[in-house]
């Protein structure tokens, strides 16, 4: 009997419903020194704090090395929980003891164990419309069905938010509520309040992702979600963009049954996530400061920011529009009706520059006349040059 040799047909069907990452992909492109790539989420890499990581990593080696380099819990190193524990108290006076807290590989990791744990093919998944891409992918492995909510520049539409959860069973909702990726949009306090006073009459999850929630520039700190209705919602955060992204370590509060279960989830992916980081990690939060490091880099950060401003302002024709960030490493610009991102990115490319075109951030129906820019990880005279070029190149493409 004669056989073929083929992978084709023993993929699984989830494989074929997971986007590639646009990101990833244009990414391997930025890795050219001579481009200027507003592409990728990326920290400014001149404020990793790495001499003093590198001194919490000798001390660890010194006075613990057998122990962190040992297996350990799957929730994660305790006392770096009792951290996370004691900074939601001192900022937002949230009571969440460290058994609520479990260490993931990451945020995204997170958004994996939770799709593992509620979602079955064909459930309904609420999104922003735009929304992270990592999130669309990660969950489109779990096959559901995605709906989408309006974001206005105060945060979601609460009409459209009800006509969304009347219209099907949502089970979860995914929201980015401080300076969201990709628009840089942070929900107003009323937003917050109604937003979660709407959804706590329906039986779904919210998932509120906050790795942006310490790079604020201006304004008041603004209650999570999470506090207006902590049974039913799921907090995630991440040492990725204040600290080093290849740390690796984010993690995920809920209650205590979601715990539970995140927590079983986890053991079946990895048993837990590298004892030896999260060890080093507690001893650089532990033995430095913590906040005076993330205020250099909100005023960095607000720098860029306000450099972006200045040259969407001189640069680009008035027929723009874009989003004015508070935070966060973002601003999303919509350009006129003639223009298409992607037809922008292909001029922009051949000068060097990279974006990432919006579409990539629906889940639907894209709106192909938007694109990310990011500002945290370009220095200003590289800013300045590449966006006067890009400006130019919309104002050609406007007159044609």
């Amino acid at each position: 009997m004669k056989t073929t040799s083929t992978t084709t047909n023993l993929f699984a069907n989830r494989v074929n419903s997971v986007p590639q990452s646009f990101i990833r992909e244009i990414l391997k492109v930025a890795s050219n020194p001579a481009i200027t790539s507003f592409a990728g989420g990326l920290p400014n890499p001149a404020f990793f704090p790495v001499k003093e990581l590198e001194l919490s990593a000798a001390r660890v080696f010194q006075q613990e090395g057998m122990q962190a380099l040992q297996y350990t819990s799957t929730e994660g190193y305790y006392p770096l929980r009792e951290f996370i524990s004691h900074r939601y108290r001192q900022r937002y006076n949230l009571d969440i003891p460290p058994e609520q807290i479990l260490i993931t590989n990451g945020s995204q990791q997170a958004l994996d164990l939770i799709g593992k744990i509620f979602i079955n093919p064909g459930d309904h998944v609420l999104m922003e419309r735009p929304t992270y891409l990592g999130a669309l992918q990660c969950l489109s492995m779990f096959q559901p069905n995605f709906q989408e909510v309006l974001l206005n520049a105060d945060g979601i539409d609460i009409d459209d938010l009800e006509d969304q959860l009347w219209s099907n069973p949502i089970k979860l909702f995914y929201s980015i509520p401080n300076f969201q990726n990709p628009t840089g949009i942070r929900y107003s306090k009323a937003i917050r309040e109604q937003a979660m006073q709407v959804l706590g009459r329906y039986n779904t999850i919210v998932i509120e992702d906050d790795p942006y929630g310490d790079i604020f520039f201006n304004g008041e700190e603004l209650p999570p979600l999470y506090s207006f209705m902590p049974e039913k919602t799921i907090l995630l955060g991440s040492f990725s963009k204040t600290i080093a992204p290849g740390l690796r370590l984010g993690w995920m509060v809920a209650s205590e049954e979601i715990i539970r279960k995140a927590t079983i989830m986890k053991q079946a992916s990895d048993l837990h996530s590298g004892n030896l980081t999260q060890h080093i990690l507690y001893r650089f939060l532990t033995a430095y400061s913590v906040d005076a490091h993330i205020k250099t880099i909100q005023d960095v950060y607000r720098f860029q920011r306000d450099t972006m401003m200045s040259c969407l302002k001189q640069y680009f024709p008035s027929s723009i529009k874009y989003t004015h960030p508070q935070g966060g490493m973002f601003a999303w610009v919509t350009l006129p009706e003639e223009i298409t991102a992607r037809e922008l990115l292909a001029k922009a490319i051949e000068q060097d520059i990279i974006f990432v075109p919006g579409d990539a951030f629906y889940a639907s129906n894209p709106d192909t006349q938007t694109l990310r820019l990011n500002y945290s990880n370009v220095e200003e005279a590289a800013m300045r040059k590449a966006m006067n070029t890009l400006g130019g190149m919309v104002a050609s493409l406007v007159e044609v």
